[in-house]
């Protein structure tokens, strides 16, 4: 079990960030392998330890767009600062992510167990990411426009299969943005949805007595595991970005749909 635990930490961390859904990856390797089975406050601290990793790699731009964005408050000439604008199109984005993820969510259950949904999903994300490669380089910043939007998106990236970073990242493209805007965007939106979520879920734990009961043995090396392998996805990534050609990730998803096509048709 220690191992299959372990697995799941090192899955978990490196397609968190990765644009090809870590929650289709935890559903698929489940069903093919019989390590998907986990508890929910397992699943929470491997959320925890790759938001971390968000935290850790975004710090500065966390830090300075919180200070720009509170200091619009008492300040006018503040309002022309990025971190306002991006302060603004975070929160509007969120404020969208939430219902829509809450919506989805029995769908997304219904999906995390059919491997055709799954591999559907999967050919979507790859559609995306290879049409992303014919996206000229934009120069636009991030707006309560582009927020409203990559919010929207992000909602839908409940869905297991969709992935959340690839499809913000589009979406992000699509309006406009330079390629590091769209990916720093991205994980800057991500932060309070991954908490949001995590909140959601965790009302259905009870004390911390439970909680800790729930967790498997070897937790804690497989929620490092995930940190570290998804602060090393997030370096890797950005430089994919950037040199536009994060496009590749498409024929992954595109194996990855038909191994879960071909599983829902020879499997179970």
């Amino acid at each position: 079990m220690e191992r299959g635990v372990l697995f799941l930490g090192l899955v978990q961390g490196l397609t968190e960030f990765l644009p090809v859904s870590s929650s289709g990856h935890l559903a698929l390797t489940g069903a093919v392998f019989g390590y998907g089975d986990m508890t929910l406050a397992f699943e929470l601290m491997l959320h925890m330890a790759t938001l971390l990793a968000v935290f850790l790699y975004f710090f500065r731009d966390i830090a300075t767009m919180l200070m720009e964005w509170s200091y619009g408050f008492v300040n006018s000439n503040a309002r022309r600062w990025a971190g306002w604008r991006f302060g603004w199109a975070v929160a509007a984005g969120t404020l969208l992510t939430g219902p829509i993820g809450i919506l989805l969510k029995p769908l997304a259950g219904k999906v995390s167990v059919s491997m055709l949904l799954l591999g559907i999903n999967f050919l979507i994300t790859g559609c995306l990411l290879m049409s992303s490669r014919f996206f000229d380089e934009g120069s636009g910043t991030v707006s309560l426009r582009s927020g409203i939007i990559v919010g929207f998106v992000q909602g839908l990236a409940v869905l297991p299969g969709i992935s959340r970073s690839g499809a913000t990242m589009w979406a992000g493209l699509v309006c406009g943005l330079s390629r590091d805007e769209a990916f720093r965007f991205s994980f800057l939106l991500s932060a309070p949805a991954i908490i949001g979520a995590s909140i959601y879920e965790a009302r259905d734990l009870g004390g911390f007595a439970e909680f800790a009961g729930a967790l498997p043995n070897g937790w804690l090396p497989a929620s490092v595991l995930a940190f570290v392998s998804g602060l090393i996805s997030l370096m890797s990534l950005r430089r994919l970005v950037v040199g536009g050609k994060w496009w590749g990730f498409s024929l992954y998803c595109a194996a990855l749909a038909c191994i879960a096509v071909i599983y829902s048709l020879i499997g179970a």
